[in-house]
């Protein structure tokens, strides 16, 4: 047995060298952020493994969007399964802002003064519904004029790559997707504002098709292609299951990382441990894998931050 050791504070002390004593000082989910923060590092260090991000639309809408951004800018995974409000978000807070609020505010009074509330980020309704669809549809145009087809990998790159020239592009997700060539998969197209423009759209062109089917074939040659595959799976829903569904193909994920705040006696796939997936060979037997429980907007940053420190590899 491995002595309890205290955790030792220090002057100017980096987050990697907090996260090492976390794992030194054991307790509770402070080991565990510790032990997923090393899983996370072999993940990303494995040259043999492809490296799948999960993630739900809620925490784009918050600062993590630049954690997740910097994942994929600095080709520290190598695929995306979301959900169609991360586009949402991704967009709108190119062309427009965000801002705090409170889970305690009044919702009937900020109903009417047009403002969305998201947990304690409040968003302008132009922001956000009207912003996407005046943007969109030129942009759906642009692309109907070039064909007919898109899978929603070909769709979020070519969103990525109209970002191409905003003042604000560096801050989105899509368009690093896009300048590095990281396939985004949407298997939930349709729910969430980007895919009611899609339905718009199609209103008066009925040729214009999204082809989910396609991005099926993609992910599974990306699967049985792949000599190992991780996980970092942040939330629950389709994009958390689409990663393990898919991986278990293969015999499972060879690493895998949970981040959630859901419980497991429900039976909810968003509260189930990476135990559990072993029983599905959607992880294998022999992986490396944990369940971190928490707020994902807290615990998260904070491996990004000790990770990047370990590769060395942020300068500022």
């Amino acid at each position: 047995m491995r002595r309890v050791e205290d955790i030792v504070l220090k002057d100017r002390m980096s987050v990697d060298s907090l996260v090492r004593e976390m794992r030194k000082g054991g307790g509770f989910v402070a080991k565990k952020l510790a032990e997923a923060v090393d899983i996370l590092e072999e993940m990303v260090r494995d040259k043999d493994c492809t490296t799948f991000l999960s993630f739900p639309a809620c925490v784009v809408a918050t600062g993590m969007r630049g954690v997740l951004k910097e994942l994929v800018k600095r080709k520290w995974i190598d695929v995306i399964i979301t959900t169609c409000g991360a586009l949402d978000h991704d967009l709108a807070r190119v062309w427009g802002d965000y801002f705090h609020g409170s889970f305690y505010m009044d919702d009937v009074e900020l109903h009417k003064k047009g403002i969305h509330r998201l947990g304690n980020v409040l968003i302008p309704v132009e922001n956000y519904g009207k912003a996407i669809e005046e943007r969109l549809q030129p942009i759906f145009r642009e692309m109907y004029k070039e064909r007919k087809m898109y899978s929603t990998k070909e769709l979020v790159w070519k969103l990525g790559e109209m970002l191409k020239d905003e003042e604000r592009k560096e801050e989105s997700i899509l368009y690093w997707a896009w300048k590095n060539e990281i396939p985004i998969f949407v298997p939930g197209i349709t729910d969430g504002a980007v895919g009611s423009q899609l339905w718009l759209f199609y209103q008066e062109h009925k040729d214009f098709v999204i082809d989910s089917l396609k991005d099926e074939q993609d992910l599974s040659d990306i699967v049985f292609e792949a000599k190992k595959s991780g996980a970092i799976v942040i939330g629950g829903g389709i994009s958390k299951h689409h990663v393990i569904w898919w991986n278990q193909f293969r015999g499972g994920l060879d690493y895998a990382i949970y981040l959630t705040t859901a419980v497991e006696y429900d039976g909810s796939l968003s509260g189930a441990r990476t135990r559990e997936a072993i029983t599905w060979s959607k992880i294998k037997e022999k992986a490396r894998h944990i369940t971190v429980e928490g707020d994902a907007t807290v615990n998260f940053p904070i491996m990004v931050a000790a990770l990047a420190e370990r590769l060395s590899s942020l300068k500022d």
